[in-house]
């Protein structure tokens, strides 16, 4: 496997080429909840596929940094965290909707994904029948400049959805902020890192080991050091790091 990096739309990542057909679904986890498996597939950088209950949910599905969707099936559900287009695109959520998808966002990303149905930071809502949370996510004091965020609280949504017994957090691009340190009961979650637009592999540490999910993916990582997230982390008792090819 070729390590290459990857510069697109101002960023920049530190990639993979493992484009083959079909090579993400052969990461897919599989965990159990109270009403049936629910499967995880890394995809690239921030994107996901989770399968569950027979639905089909796609998060931040993006191809800014590659990845290989053709393959993927239709999505029941597509949830988008932000407005950059490493998170929302066009493109790559008009081939996995089918007429019936329900798309989840922000107010900021539905100004152009106008069909998508909005939850703002701290409401709860069901959404194809599962429920979900939207968690603040944003810059305390990173930005392009002095004054300015990369990214501005209310803008983007983490969330948290509700999966049989199993409650699943997906960051989308923020740092440690207090709505992430106040989480609780949290079993799977998957947390960002990458400079200079979220926060270090210690500072998301620090946020994991304060909510303690059973179970934590590093994702939207970029050149990110994935073994300092892993030391700082593994002297928390409950929390299990799986580290998994995002690129």
């Amino acid at each position: 496997m070729e390590i290459k990096v990857v510069r697109k739309r101002g960023l920049l990542f530190l990639g993979m080429l493992c484009m083959a057909s079909g090579a993400a679904l052969a990461q897919t986890d599989t965990i159990p909840t109270n009403r049936g498996d629910l499967r995880v597939t890394p995809v690239v950088h921030g994107s996901l596929m989770l399968q569950w209950d027979n639905k089909v949910i796609h998060i931040d599905p993006s191809g800014a940094v590659g990845g290989n969707f053709d393959n993927l099936p239709k999505a029941d559900l597509i949830l988008v965290t932000d407005i950059h287009g490493d998170h929302m695109d066009r493109e790559k959520i008009d081939l996995l909707k089918k007429p019936d998808t329900v798309i989840v966002s922000s107010a900021a990303v539905q100004q152009t994904i106008t069909e998508s149905q909005t939850i703002a930071n701290g409401e709860s809502r069901t959404f194809a029948g599962i429920p979900i949370e939207a968690v603040a996510a944003y810059n305390l004091v990173r930005g392009p400049q002095p004054g300015t965020l990369f990214h501005d609280k209310g803008r983007g949504n983490g969330y948290i959805l509700t999966l049989g017994d199993k409650r699943l957090y997906v960051s989308g691009d923020t740092e440690c902020v207090p709505e992430m340190r106040a989480l609780r009961n949290i079993d799977v979650a998957f947390v960002c890192m990458n400079l200079p637009y979220t926060m270090t592999p210690g500072e998301a540490a620090e946020c994991v080991n304060s909510f303690q999910p059973e179970i934590v993916y590093p994702y939207h990582y970029g050149q990110s050091d994935l073994q300092e997230f892993s030391s700082a982390v593994q002297g928390t008792p409950r929390v299990e790091v799986r580290l998994r090819e995002w690129y």
